[in-house]
């Protein structure tokens, strides 16, 4: 199995973001204050649980606000909803933010159309396993004669918590993963959301890129090796401890190891972020799932305001990572995140 997979995490500098709940411009949202921030990006602990639903329109795209109405209103108590917009969604007057298009195959990736893509990404996130259940439940059974899901796929955070100001969690391969996310959630935000003089739509100002990647994982194959010789592949320990002896909370110094002696030159860590002082301009907030049958990986996700060079710029990096063997991506997609509220829905060509 092979593939890349862009585990490293944030960097980049302040954003320069205003705007207001319905989406437009308006007062600039700070630290604290969440009503103005999307749904995908709230606070520095990811909820437990997570669902995605990509949905298609079919002939006309009527009745978009009606759906979206239609998702609110299915959410349980316990649970929250967002959206993400693929590039087919936006009509040829539509403005589009500029980078947003289809998800490219990448060097090892073997996509499978039903589980790729999508106009509109629903996101259900709780901390109560039968809250997300139920919501989609009820989201499937939304009537809808332009509507149609896609793909589905549930994830969690296995002990999922806070430390030291970043969320992390257990991944499939053991590991404890979110080290290289920022530990506040005023630098996420820098990080993943769109400013206002970055030359995009007006209305897409506080919005952001998502990345989904659904790669599966050899878990069978990776548990043959040692612990050692998975710490080796990845870059640093199990508990997340570099392999040089610096603290988790500090960044190694990769130039004073310039053979690999002690990480590997092809280890993940190392290729997806060679300089831990300039870490890639992403904010991740990824999910593990199991589908039985031995099918079990990881939902990526990673937020940024600049595609090239944020994820694909370390996807490019991570061609012929020593883990590649272990990897394989089947589905996803590009997605933008738009501004909280409805401001959006006004910005597309087809409305309901």
């Amino acid at each position: 199995m092979a593939s890349g997979m862009a585990v490293a995490l944030a960097g980049g500098g302040a954003a320069a973001y205003r705007f207001s709940v319905n989406g437009g411009a308006g007062a600039a949202v700070t630290s604290g204050d969440s009503t103005g921030i999307p749904l995908q990006l709230r606070g520095n602990l990811p909820e437990r649980y997570l669902a995605l639903l990509a949905f298609d329109s079919e002939g006309p795209r009527g009745g978009l606000r009606s759906l979206v109405n239609r998702v609110h209103a299915s959410a349980e108590p316990n649970a929250s909803v967002g959206f993400a917009l693929g590039a087919a969604l936006f009509g040829p007057r539509a403005s589009l933010p500029r980078q947003l298009r289809a998800m490219p195959h990448f060097a090892g990736d073997l996509l499978e159309p039903a589980m790729s893509h999508g106009d509109l990404l629903v996101h259900v996130v709780g901390n109560k396993a039968a809250a997300i259940r139920k919501t989609v439940e009820r989201i499937r059974n939304t009537d809808s004669a332009h509507w149609t899901i896609r793909w589905h796929i549930d994830g969690s955070r296995p002990d999922n918590r806070v430390e030291d100001g970043r969320s992390l969690a257990r991944n499939p391969f053991h590991f404890t993963e979110g080290f290289g996310n920022p530990d506040t959630e005023r630098e996420s935000l820098d990080r993943a959301l769109i400013p206002s003089d970055q030359n995009e739509p007006q209305w897409a100002v506080g919005g952001s890129y998502q990345v989904v990647r659904i790669i599966r994982l050899a878990t069978d194959l990776w548990d043959k090796d040692s612990v050692g010789e998975q710490e080796r592949i990845v870059g640093r320990q199990r508990d997340g401890r570099w392999l040089d002896g610096t603290p988790v909370d500090e960044q190694p110094n990769f130039a004073a190891d310039p053979t690999g002696r002690l990480t590997p030159l092809d280890s993940h860590v190392r290729l997806a972020a060679p300089d831990r002082r300039n870490p890639p301009p992403i904010v991740r907030r990824s999910y593990s799932y199991d589908k039985g049958n031995g099918d079990k990986g990881i939902i990526f996700s990673c937020f940024q305001r600049d595609l090239t060079q944020g994820f694909e710029a370390a996807q490019k990096r991570l061609e012929g990572e020593s883990m590649a063997k272990y990897l394989l991506t089947t589905g996803g997609g590009y997605f933008f995140v738009p501004p909280h509220g409805d401001g959006w829905i006004d910005a597309l060509t087809y409305s309901g």
